[in-house]
């Protein structure tokens, strides 16, 4: 009697996945923290596929995304990898940079302040 032995999970049908690194989600929860806390947010949602990964904010779970953060490292060349989509799903902001890309929703956040 002999056993064959199939590695878990088997490695010719896994495909890669794309995901964020830990500064990168640590940036985007942190604005998630602030939208939050201001009142303009939620819940929110995290998709990771082969080709992208993507996070969505709500302002009422059972709406469209308020907005919806996503990267596709196949464009890094190209117009950059990070996207910023609105509620309507039109692209708010490009880039190859991050902060760059959450900038406008960072704008809302900001007070003026007289003294």
């Amino acid at each position: 009697m002999s056993a064959i032995v199939t590695p878990f999970p088997h490695s010719a049908t896994r495909a890669l996945q794309v995901g964020f690194e830990r500064d990168e989600l640590q940036r985007i929860l942190d604005l998630y923290g602030r939208m939050v806390a201001a009142g303009f947010w939620r819940d929110y949602a995290m998709d990771f596929a082969a080709d992208a990964a993507a996070f969505s904010a709500f302002r009422r779970t059972a709406e469209n995304p308020q907005a919806r953060i996503e990267k596709r490292p196949a464009l890094r060349a190209k117009q950059g990898m990070w996207t910023l989509f609105g509620e309507g799903g039109q692209v708010l902001k490009r880039g190859h940079e991050l902060a760059g890309v959450l900038f406008p929703l960072e704008r809302r956040l900001m007070k003026v302040v007289v003294g």
